[in-house]
């Protein structure tokens, strides 16, 4: 056999370069259509920048392996399909172009393994990637993400720390929630555990201040009755947000947020709403409160300071707690005509029946409405009338937006602790109930934080 014959002709080798080419050739063609947008759908970028460059490397890697196969079996006496590797001499002018060669597509490999690696990171940092390759799981909170403040706000920016070991570990957590998702074994709903969760200062805080003085803090809000007027009734909260001023006070509910100001607390459970222990270290020193049995059983045990996500749990990811604050926001929004008679009611009541899907829940709200419309109030708008269309549509966006039969999540399946009215938010810690030795209590006055009209 000509001694010019390599190792890397056996047909592993073989196999794997043509499997590099292949996959560098169509990696280079998506690359080009992702520059020019021509694909935005999330499981064409998981083929596109995990896969292909996935094969890239495994062909690289069965070229060396297809080698040491053929030497083996050499060595075994069998008989060879090629030669030893040749000597290389640089002054042979075709060796030296075989070599040049050789050094430019090592070149193009290393930037395509790069731009691979590269694309597949940027992908997988990215909202599609997280609310919508998992897509059943990450639904509702992809939904209330895109519906929320935080919507231009990439996932990975709140969800995983700074610096490579964060990196690794939320790739590793990653991991592990895919082969869930594939095994069909994730909860439902998803609850984050404690531990999943990144310290305020890497997220909230990058943006928001802490300790800036705000002052107080007006809002309007609209609540509707189920009368045939929809009657309107409006609370004009005065929330003391405070902060820190020019002097250095610190006032209002964002005392908690000072940096000088040490809070920390224990919680019995994951989603932190039974807080049985309070520490607060400050200029006057260390004082700690307690109320009813205290836990202090493994993690759920250890202290945790208390950041910006222990009040704004949902700030990223929003469900309003209950069917009627949904239609409230709507009507005083002008999407439901409050113009409509009764449809305050009517839109609750669709809204609160049990659905098995989305789909089924789309067909039986308009049905509910108009049917509601064509046998009651007939007198003032039939089942086609004025203002039921636009009120179908609304009170079914609402559904959507809020309510995920498969996830098991609801009106209020997440507590929102950035207030009191529809779960105890403020009121964990500042209840009556947590005293301290010397007999301090964390009261829970209402004009400490706002004051009402």
């Amino acid at each position: 056999m000509p001694r010019d014959v390599r190792l890397i002709r056996s047909p592993i080798s073989i196999a794997g370069m043509v499997l590099t080419t292949i996959s560098a050739v169509v990696f280079i063609v998506v690359l080009l259509g992702d520059l020019f947008g021509l694909h935005t759908n999330p499981y064409l970028g998981i083929l596109f920048f995990i896969l292909l460059p996935s094969l890239f490397v495994l062909g690289l890697l069965l070229i060396p392996l297809g080698a040491w196969v053929e030497r083996r079996r050499r060595a075994a006496g069998k008989p060879p399909a090629s030669v030893d590797w040749p000597r290389i001499d640089l002054n042979d002018p075709a060796q030296r172009r075989v070599a040049v060669i050789v050094f430019a597509l090592t070149m193009a490999n290393i930037a395509i393994v790069s731009l691979g690696a590269y694309k597949g990171v940027e992908y997988m940092d990215s909202v599609g990637f997280c609310g919508q390759v998992c897509h059943t799981p990450m639904k509702p909170e992809l939904v209330a993400h895109q519906q929320g403040p935080h919507a231009r706000v990439a996932c990975v920016k709140c969800h995983v720390a700074p610096g490579a070991g964060s990196f690794v570990r939320s790739k590793l957590a990653g991991t592990r929630r895919l082969l869930a998702v594939s095994r069909g074994s994730y909860a439902r709903p998803i609850v984050a555990a404690p531990e999943d969760l990144v310290a305020s200062r890497d997220t909230c805080e990058q943006c928001h201040v802490p300790g800036r003085f705000r002052g107080d803090v007006t809002r309007r809000i609209s609540e509707y009755a189920d009368s045939e007027a929809n009657t309107e009734s409006v609370t004009t909260l005065h929330l003391h947000v405070g902060g820190t001023d020019r002097v250095g006070r610190t006032t209002g509910i964002h005392w908690h947020a000072d940096p000088a100001t040490v809070v920390e607390y224990i919680a019995t459970d994951d989603e932190r709403q039974t807080i049985p222990r309070v520490r607060v270290t400050d200029g006057n020193g260390v004082r700690e409160y307690t109320a009813g049995t205290v836990a202090t059983d493994g993690a759920r045990g250890e202290w945790r300071r208390m950041e910006c996500t222990d009040c704004h749990n949902r700030a990223g990811h929003a469900i309003p707690a209950t069917a009627e604050r949904a239609v409230d926001l709507a009507i005083s929004r002008g999407e439901i005509p409050v113009t409509l008679p009764f449809i305050r009611r009517e839109a609750v009541k669709a809204l609160k029946g049990s659905y098995p899907s989305e789909e089924s829940a789309t067909d039986a709200i308009a049905r509910s409405l108009r049917d509601s419309y064509a046998s009651h109030h007939a007198h003032s708008a039939g089942p086609g009338g004025p203002g039921i269309d636009p009120a179908v549509r609304a009170t079914q966006t609402i559904y959507r937006r809020s309510v995920f039969p498969e996830m098991k999540v609801t009106f209020g399946t997440y507590a929102d602790n950035a207030g009191h009215i529809d779960a105890p938010g403020c009121f964990r810690c500042h209840d009556d109930a947590h005293v301290a030795k010397d007999g301090k209590k964390i009261g829970q006055e209402c004009d400490t934080c706002h004051a009402i009209e």
